[in-house]
């Protein structure tokens, strides 16, 4: 009987300090990440470490002659234990590179990483403000207001002009509600009812009812990708799929990986987002297969999100000639361009923001099984605040 894919990929990496190769190099390059590995958002923090680490496997663990040793910190998922964690790995392990993180971690350790000059790779936060806390921040992963832009803006042009928006109730769900009411507003549409949902373990039943008693053309929804299952079934059981009203939201409630056990409620859904394990491309299959055979479960944006941090790393490296200095490291990371799995991207020159593709999925069945298929694309999608420089 095979195990949980979390389960896996918790077997996979271990939950301690773990080192990206067997004997240490004279001074090698430490690279801490302090993720959610046990708890309410373990599956995020696991899924990022796994694709830095199919990264490491692919492309060695040394870069421009220094050895690359990964050290891994649990938050717990507890928002009160990320500071303590990355204050440890910056003052204990001075570790030279912070791979993050939760949003309530990145903010609070700012300051922490600001004076150390510690340079530091967003893997995994979406909030916007974050990028603005520390000059040594840069980001591989995504901003909320990226995807929630675009679908606001597909939905206007595809008819969908009455909506109720969903959200869970912590920071990042209040930007997703805030980024898609002013943008869809703005365009004509009427948003009928703003619903905010506890974080921890809700119950969406009482909250669909309100949805569906406010009569919109669609919900848009966003909640943590692990809470998504739970959404799907629930959805179906009230009756909303069959009453006609659509679901729209940003990629994580359709996760790549999570999908195959959502059956068909979630099929017809679109999502803006900026990775797929479908995305079409031989870079992308190539990655997509080797994640498969590594862990046994579909690649998803998070784990992408891992394995260009990583490859971001390993070229600032080149371009310093191996110095971890800070200043020198993150002017190298800042303004690079590369093709990743998820298509063409860069970080802002300025700040250090993500620039990519956002593509427009709707679930669909691909040989048996549901898949994000991509049918438009918007190139090059800086977040509304870098836009706005």
């Amino acid at each position: 009987m095979r195990s949980p894919p979390l389960v896996r990929l918790a077997a996979a990496f271990g939950i301690a300090t773990i080192s990206g190769g067997s004997a240490a190099a004279q001074n090698p390059v430490k690279l801490g990440m302090v993720m959610p590995m046990t708890g309410t958002l373990a599956s995020a923090g696991k899924q990022v470490v796994a694709g830095a680490r199919l990264y490491m496997r692919e492309h060695g663990d040394t870069v421009a002659g220094r050895k690359i040793e990964l050290i891994v910190k649990d938050t717990t998922s507890a928002f009160d234990v990320g500071k303590r964690l990355i204050q440890e790995a910056v003052v204990n392990d001075k570790i030279d590179v912070l791979g993050g993180g939760l949003t309530g971690d990145l903010m609070a350790a700012a300051p922490t990483l600001t004076e150390a000059k510690t340079p530091t790779v967003i893997m995994l936060s979406s909030t916007s403000a974050v990028i603005d806390k520390s000059p040594y921040y840069v980001r591989t992963s995504c901003t909320i207001a990226q995807s929630t832009a675009i679908m606001a803006d597909w939905a206007i042009k595809n008819g969908i002009s009455r909506v109720v928006t969903l959200v869970s109730d912590f920071s990042p769900g209040h930007e997703a509600e805030n980024v898609f009411k002013s943008r869809y507003v703005a365009a004509g549409g009427t948003v009928t009812e703003l619903i905010r949902v506890p974080l921890a373990n809700p119950d969406f039943a009482p909250f669909l009812q309100r949805a569906r008693d406010a009569g919109p053309q669609a919900i848009f929804l966003f909640i943590p990708s692990v809470q998504a299952g739970i959404f799907a079934k629930q959805f179906v059981e009230r009756g909303l799929d069959k009453a006609g009203i659509k679901l729209l939201g940003p990629g994580d409630i359709t996760d790549d990986e999570l999908l195959p056990n959502m059956g068909d409620a979630m099929q017809g859904t679109v999502t803006a987002h900026f990775y797929s394990a479908a995305h079409p491309g031989a870079l992308n299959s190539s990655f997509a297969a080797a994640y498969q055979k590594e862990y046994g479960v579909r690649a998803n944006f998070m784990a992408v999100s891992g394995y260009d941090g990583m490859h971001l790393v390993y070229e600032a490296m080149r371009k310093t000639g191996g110095s971890t200095n800070g200043d020198a490291l993150v002017a190298a990371m800042k303004g690079a361009t590369w093709d990743s799995p998820r298509g063409p991207m860069s970080t802002d020159a300025q700040t250090g923001e993500v620039i990519h593709n956002i593509y427009i999925r709707k679930v669909q069945n691909v040989n048996g099984a549901p898949q994000n298929v991509e049918f438009a694309t918007f190139e090059a999608v800086k977040d509304i605040r870098t836009a706005a420089r």
